[in-house]
């Protein structure tokens, strides 16, 4: 018998169809009663395929008994309940890596659109008022500070990526990371201060709510940008949004926000803000390689025991 698999949420068609040859699956995405029938069935399940958006609760776990594998489609671990899966001795794979260079185009994307204003200017240009006079002058990036926050995997590849536009480089994290040449600041405030551009590119979680502050902002003050391709909840959006209304930061390019879909819309009106629907990692080649990951998570399991990319 092929093992009991619970599908939390869609995944592309081509995973969907490898996951159907090799599990019985059932689309709990497709529930109308998910709680009613988890305490009827939740017993029968051994895997489970989830996304970083959607996660799995503690509730959720004590509704699957006999669970043995999570694998989550995406790099963000906040709303999954890893302390949980520790202790009950389930692995959890999920798919770094594959995504890095996606998210790190993206968070220069952000950083170069709100800078030059590409987003303003062509809305500028679309609504017939270029005949009127000259587009306001914008802010050069080349030659900039940058500062990040959390030089993991993909705060690296942001930090390679500014050696094409000449940038200095510093970054803030729990601690100075080994192999790392750039510039450790380990104050936030003090790294805000100093940067020109500030992009987040930490881990969301409760330890990390917040952790870009009204005084945070303050630091990066009247000439900096902010930049976040992390996670919604690691910014006080209510500070961030006065930031801007009140131009006491110069601008902002945000591809997450705390409460999505939905999205402050005081930010709506203002040119000095870029707003994306989460789609750092929205690339076919990237999800592509998220979903094969996904897949090769669970074989690898049952068939050695332990996940390729373990979150736990």
């Amino acid at each position: 018998m092929k093992p009991r698999l619970l599908q939390h949420g869609r995944l592309p068609e081509k995973t969907e169809a490898q996951l159907a040859e090799q599990f019985d699956i059932h689309p709990f995405w497709a529930e109308t009663d998910p709680a009613g029938y988890l305490a009827k069935h939740g017993g029968e399940f051994v895997a489970m395929t989830t996304r970083a958006a959607i996660g799995v609760d503690a509730a959720m776990l004590a509704a699957l008994p006999n669970l043995r594998v999570i694998s989550s489609f995406g790099v963000g671990t906040d709303k999954l309940d890893l302390e949980t899966a520790r202790a009950r001795g389930i692995a959890v794979g999920y798919t770094p890596d594959v995504l890095n260079d996606c998210v790190a185009d993206t968070a220069f994307a952000l950083l170069m659109d709100a800078a030059r204003q590409v987003s303003a200017a062509d809305r500028f240009v679309r609504r017939g008022e270029w005949p009127k006079g000259p587009y306001p002058l914008t802010t050069r990036v080349s030659g900039k500070r940058l500062g990040i926050v959390g030089m993991g995997r993909i705060g690296r590849v942001i930090a390679r990526r500014s050696i094409g536009f000449d940038m200095e480089v510093r970054y803030f994290g729990r601690k100075p990371q080994d192999g790392v040449d750039y510039g450790f600041e380990p104050s936030l405030e003090a790294l805000a201060s100093w940067a020109d551009f500030l992009v987040v590119a930490t881990s969301g979680g409760p330890s990390t709510r917040h952790l870009i502050s009204a005084s945070v902002l303050e630091a990066l003050g009247p000439q900096g940008y902010l930049i976040n391709i992390a996670r919604g909840t690691v910014v006080d959006e209510a500070a961030l949004v006065s930031a801007l209304t009140d131009k006491r930061i110069a601008g902002a390019g945000l591809d997450v926000f705390e409460r999505e879909p939905h999205v402050p819309e005081a930010l709506f009106a203002l040119d000095n803000v870029v707003l994306l629907p989460h789609v750092a990692s929205g690339t076919h080649e990237t999800r592509a390689a998220m979903a094969d990951l996904v897949f090769d998570n669970l074989q690898s399991f049952f068939a050695t025991g332990a996940v390729l990319k373990s979150a736990v």
